[in-house]
């Protein structure tokens, strides 16, 4: 499955707004040149090694071992409901196969159960576990809390500014934003 198209970003003002579709995430277009670009390149790659370091610490304490790809496989499945194994693999960027093996995984550590479809008896989705829903909300609130101390240290002048930026970041990449998953999916 092919990934869907992304928004584009509009600047207003201090804000970054999120307008129509912008195509696939792979751009044919060279990297800027422009000096501004690359500082807020570097300062996303920085960025991102802080947040890899916070999600992987939030997966450091749990009972049941659970890698990163595993835990992104159930992030997905909670933010987008259940999904058929082809188009997880899609959401996730990793062939098929990987994706199967992954879902075999949490299946036998009782995360996600696959379901078949009462309309179409061929089609399985995959669905988050009373267990796996309870992973994803305990390493969110991990995840959250030691965010929550990051940010105490950083000055409160321009976080509007951030939080808008980081929203259209997210959107961009095809991130679901937290009030439309944290409700969470019928199972």
């Amino acid at each position: 499955m092919a990934r869907p198209p992304l928004p584009r970003l509009r600047a207003v003002g201090n804000d970054l707004t999120v307008t129509e579709s912008a195509g696939p995430l792979a751009s044919s277009a060279p990297p800027s040149s422009d000096p501004d670009d690359r500082h807020l390149v570097d300062a996303f790659i920085a960025a991102s090694r802080a947040l890899v370091a916070v999600a992987a610490r939030g997966l450091a304490d749990l009972g049941e071992e659970v890698t990163l790809p595993q835990y992104r496989s159930l992030v997905v499945i909670a933010t987008r409901g259940p999904q058929r194994a082809a188009d997880l693999a899609g959401l996730l960027g990793v062939t098929p196969s990987t994706a199967s093996r992954m879902i075999e995984r949490l299946v036998r550590k009782r995360l996600v159960r696959r379901v078949r479809s009462k309309d179409d008896r061929r089609a399985v989705r995959v669905h988050l576990t009373e267990a796996g829903q309870m992973i994803v909300a305990e390493v969110t609130d991990r995840r959250r809390g030691e965010i929550e101390r990051i940010l105490d240290q950083m000055p409160t002048r321009g976080r509007k500014a951030l939080t808008g930026a980081l929203r259209a970041f997210a959107a961009a990449a095809g991130e679901a934003p937290e009030p439309d998953w944290a409700l969470g999916w019928d199972q």
